[in-house]
């Protein structure tokens, strides 16, 4: 579905993605990991054209071949199903919850430059974002105002962005940052259910969700690829020990993505 050849990405005399390699196959959940600084979020920004590569393709699925998209804008990967959510909610804050998903649903579409129109002449729409909205668990949130929305349905309503237009690869880029203990399983939830029919590539902190909903796990360390595979032969591999893992246990990093939040470990619990 998506695919990259010696994708690299220099800033001065930085090398922030270093000669990448990668690959994403239909139905696959793919997570990439990897310290603060590793090159993730550049990684991201070149597959939707936010960054242009200094050197390497880039290529998605088109049909029954390939179609490279190097140099493509972020208008135009999103046209061909290349869609992504942010590690900092990016909604319009004052408009509902509805209309968020209304609009990115006319944009997938084509109808960009009809944005403001009355929603009534878009029922299709107004029907595709309810329908999201239902999947993604905001459906009962539809005439709330987007900045109402607690953090954790902020990141729901992202992911629902996301999804409109029904794209064929979803980049996810932390969809746990900043959520309270109490609504991580209704993230993990949603990123397992979003795999059933799209090809995901998540970033992720929280190790526990990464071993859990993972099909295979990159990691980047200084902008390289220093391992991938399947979840749990990457845990054990002692290059991405040293460089990451340390002496991760499963459910060890809870508290920590708590504190890296801000948020009180004992609030859920409460």
């Amino acid at each position: 579905m998506l695919r990259t050849t010696g994708l690299t990405k220099e800033f001065g005399g930085l090398t922030a993605v270093d000669d990448v390699d990668f690959a994403l196959d239909e139905g696959e959940l793919c997570s990439l990991i990897g310290p603060n600084g590793a090159g993730k979020t550049t990684f991201f920004n070149l597959l939707t054209g936010v960054l242009t590569p200094t050197e390497g393709t880039i290529e998605v699925r088109d049909g029954g071949g390939w179609r490279e998209v190097t140099d493509a804008t972020p208008y135009e990967t999103a046209s061909i199903g290349l869609h992504r959510s942010y590690q900092i909610t990016n909604v319009f804050p004052t408009s509902t919850v509805l209309e968020n998903v209304r609009v990115a649903a006319q944009a997938a579409s084509g109808d960009a430059a009809k944005f403001w129109r009355n929603a009534g002449a878009f029922e299709r729409h107004v029907e595709e974002a309810y329908s999201i909205l239902d999947r993604v668990g905001l459906a009962h949130e539809a005439e709330t105002t987007a900045e109402s929305l607690s953090h954790g349905a902020k990141r729901q309503l992202e992911v629902a962005i996301a999804l409109a237009g029904d794209p064929d690869v979803l980049l996810m880029d932390e969809p746990n940052a900043g959520v309270s203990s109490e609504s991580v399983g209704r993230i993990i939830d949603l990123i397992e259910d979003v795999a059933t029919d799209h090809a995901v590539l998540l970033v992720e902190h929280n190790m526990d969700i990464v071993m859990n909903v993972s099909d295979r796990v990159v990691v980047l360390n200084q902008g390289a690829v220093i391992a991938e595979g399947e979840p749990e032969a990457v845990r054990n591999d002692p290059t991405v020990q040293e460089a990451y893992l340390g002496g991760y246990e499963a459910g060890s990093l809870d508290a920590e993505s708590d504190a890296e939040s801000g948020t009180d470990p004992e609030e859920g619990a409460a």
